[in-house]
């Protein structure tokens, strides 16, 4: 037999890249930060509007906009996408025969991701960080990566069926909580002392009155506007909640079921754009039809019920039905536009901002940590929700130039080849070779 050398186990090379896959990576960041900026530049109001960033007019109308059409749905692709990369690492390095050292540089580098994660949250300042959850569920797909894609599904279901009772469970708690909440007024009325399991729900509902309160939405933007290390030590608390609580709460049921959701759709040749464009644009039309149906009902759901914490639980009942919907409809979409011969210029400013997911990612953090915390303008809570998209629309369009720009020159974005570097446990160039003399750049 052969002997495999180490060098053989190198990075994904240019000419291997899928770019329907690098296209959908830029398309989904930048949905990525549509849905984000809400909390890089307010406090308290992603499921809530109401509390800060004004809900009338123009503000009213970006929230019914972004949540019918991106709510969840660029997580979830976010989620799918990177299954997929981590199948076609293991896939790549397990046909080149790397045997048990597949597994060795896999673990290895979601290792390193997880580490990423916990800086990315608690020193470049973003609480909504995702690749620590990336990193804890990439653990359990190694064990997914050699399942037919039916199995694949049926393990998604079952996933996300857990998800949603877990989702039904919390609706009767916030009914429950609403009932004690009325049951205390009547209480107080009559002058009767309140149960121990009354108290308890007075403090919840207290706790959850005062979070959204101008007084607490007021400290919390003075402290968001501090410098470097006060904002670090006051968001340190609210990181810690959620890598311990949301990790187990949405990352199997939310993170897990898309990766494997979208190891499926590539062993089914979907998302490599090799199906016909009258595949994909029934996979839109269907996708969108019940997706956004759904979506429509849950945010009449939340807008009649004035966003009480029983319209919310309710709304988020078939959730999950609507997003991963939707999300077939966004797949269907971007595959006709990767498939097509429309806006070839801006297919390809996509497909780098793709290429370097994590740098660009990372990117949107240190940017709004410049722009809204006291690091930078301080302009925390300052914004209306509509004018936050002003400093989404600037990030694409720096992103959509510096990117192609940067990959002209070199082979990797700088996260990227620091990630592959530390995985490989080895030093790769950076730089692209120059043209041989007398040799041209293709333009």
């Amino acid at each position: 037999m052969d002997q495999i050398s180490p060098s053989t186990f190198a990075p994904l090379q240019e000419s291997e890249r899928i770019q329907s896959l690098d296209v959908m990576r830029g398309i989904v960041l930048f949905g990525i930060l549509l849905m984000n900026i809400n909390s890089f530049g307010l406090a308290n109001s992603y499921n809530d509007p109401t509390v800060a960033g004004g809900f009338s007019g123009w503000n009213l109308y970006t929230w019914i906009t972004t949540n019918m059409f991106f709510e969840g749905t660029m997580r979830g692709l976010f989620s799918l996408l990177f299954g997929v990369g981590m199948f076609i690492f293991l896939d790549r390095l397990t046909k080149k025969g790397a045997g048990i050292k597949a597994a060795d540089i896999f673990f290895r580098r979601l290792t390193w991701l997880l580490v990423f994660g916990l800086i990315h949250g608690y020193l470049l300042l973003w609480t909504g960080e995702i690749l620590y959850d990336y990193a804890l569920m990439g653990f359990l797909v190694y064990s997914f990566r050699n399942m037919p894609p039916k199995k694949l599904i049926l393990a998604a279901a079952i996933l996300v069926l857990g998800g949603m009772t877990w989702n039904y469970s919390d609706f009767r708690k916030s009914e429950k909580l609403a009932a004690d909440v009325a049951l205390i007024d009547t209480y107080k009325a009559e002058n009767k002392a309140l149960t121990k399991e009354l108290k308890e729900s007075q403090s919840e509902w207290e706790e959850y009155q005062e979070e959204r309160s101008p007084e607490y939405i007021s400290e919390y933007n003075a402290s968001m506007r501090k410098g470097y290390f006060d904002v670090v030590a006051f968001l340190a608390p609210i990181n810690s909640h959620y890598d311990q609580f949301m990790s187990y709460r949405y990352g199997l049921w939310d993170v897990l079921s898309m990766m494997l959701v979208g190891i499926a759709l590539f062993k089914w040749n979907i998302l490599s754009g090799k199906k016909s464009f009258a595949f994909y644009g029934g996979m839109a039309a269907i996708g969108y039809l019940i997706g956004l149906s759904i979506n429509y009902y849950e945010l009449q759901v939340v807008l009649n019920g004035q966003f009480s914490p029983v319209s919310i639980a309710k709304s988020n009942l078939t959730y999950d039905l609507g997003r991963i919907a939707t999300c077939m409809g966004h797949i269907g979409l971007i595959m006709l536009f990767s498939k097509s011969n429309f806006l070839i210029w801006l297919k390809s400013s996509l497909s780098s901002v793709g290429k370097m997911a994590l740098t660009n990612y990372i990117m949107h953090s240190v940017i709004c940590m410049i722009v809204f915390t006291g690091v930078g303008f301080g302009l925390f809570g300052k914004l209306q929700r509509y004018e936050l998209l002003y400093v989404v629309f600037s990030i694409w369009i720096f992103q959509l130039i510096l990117s192609p720009i940067w990959l002209r020159y070199f082979q990797y974005g700088p996260l990227e080849w620091l990630w592959r570097n530390l995985s490989y446990k080895k030093v790769h160039a950076m730089r692209k070779e120059l043209p041989a003399a007398g040799m041209t750049l293709p333009r």
